[in-house]
């Protein structure tokens, strides 16, 4: 059986972020697999048009979703998440549930602090709002999400792949000085977890580089192997804007150096 591959997206994306990285990785022999969040539309267009039943969606919610799909496969599977699926990715390898996992830009854990993005994305609106979603305007996803490709980009990135996401997981992840769930705690001690590499963008405003680096460094006492790289140039948008195939690339490259082929021995 091939080696599996299971994507995790994060907030603000629909599963279909991944489909340029879907077909990349099956084309080098990976047996591929791109579920989204629970109650999450085939289409974009059908989830904004239903975004209701992504309301209650908390951390817990999505970290049991995806546990249970890894868990699932007779050969464990590579996981590979951006933002809040790369911080599920840690915490699902950290508790040994996978091979491997590679987490991109991902929503920081454990104590370490939140950024302090300056266009307020993890947290538009009041402090007091109510509304269980919360949605980005074309601007706002520019200004904060793509802010390294130019605005025609941005506007094709923003139809074809945002959706809202909800101020229940956005608290979970400890916006807005609510607690964080545990759920976003790791085991960075973990000694006999599967590899981990870490991604950044360097001019990502959501999940800024120095946060990855934080992350890459609460690992240093853990003996497993644990890599960080970062690229250049690059924003939130990375693993769908127009350079997304370097940093596919990269994972496969990576994949292969640490002996995790589509087609295992």
């Amino acid at each position: 059986m091939n080696t599996p591959v299971v994507f995790i997206h994060g907030t603000w994306l629909h599963a279909l972020s991944w489909e340029s990285w879907a077909e990349r990785f099956a084309g080098r022999g990976f047996l591929v697999f791109t579920p989204g969040w629970p109650g999450e539309a085939v289409a974009v267009g059908e989830t904004r048009k239903a975004s209701g039943t992504l309301a209650g969606i908390g951390l817990d919610v999505l970290t049991d979703h995806y546990a249970e799909i890894v868990r699932s496969f007779e050969i464990p599977p590579v996981i590979v998440g951006h933002s809040v699926g790369g911080l599920i990715a840690q915490h699902l390898i950290g508790a040994n549930i996978g091979r491997a996992a590679v987490a991109i830009a991902p929503a920081p854990i454990n104590a370490i602090p939140l950024p302090a993005s300056p266009a307020r994305l993890w947290n538009p609106g009041r402090p007091d709002d109510t509304e269980p979603l919360v949605s980005l305007s074309p601007e706002h996803f520019h200004r904060a999400f793509a802010n390294t490709v130019a605005a025609e980009e941005s506007d094709r990135l923003f139809e074809r792949h945002v959706v809202p996401t909800s101020r229940r997981l956005l608290a979970d992840l400890g916006h807005a000085g609510t607690a964080r769930s545990p759920r976003a705690v790791v085991d960075v001690g973990n000694a006999d977890r599967g590899p981990l590499l870490l991604i950044s963008g360097q001019e990502d405003l959501l999940v800024p580089d120095s946060v990855t680096r934080a992350v890459y460094k609460e690992y240093g006492d853990s003996t497993a192997v644990t890599d960080l790289k970062q690229f250049a140039d690059r924003a939130h948008s990375l693993v769908i804007d127009s350079g997304w195939r370097f940093v596919a690339d990269y994972v496969l490259g990576w994949l292969d150096e640490r002996g995790l082929r589509a087609y295992p021995a």
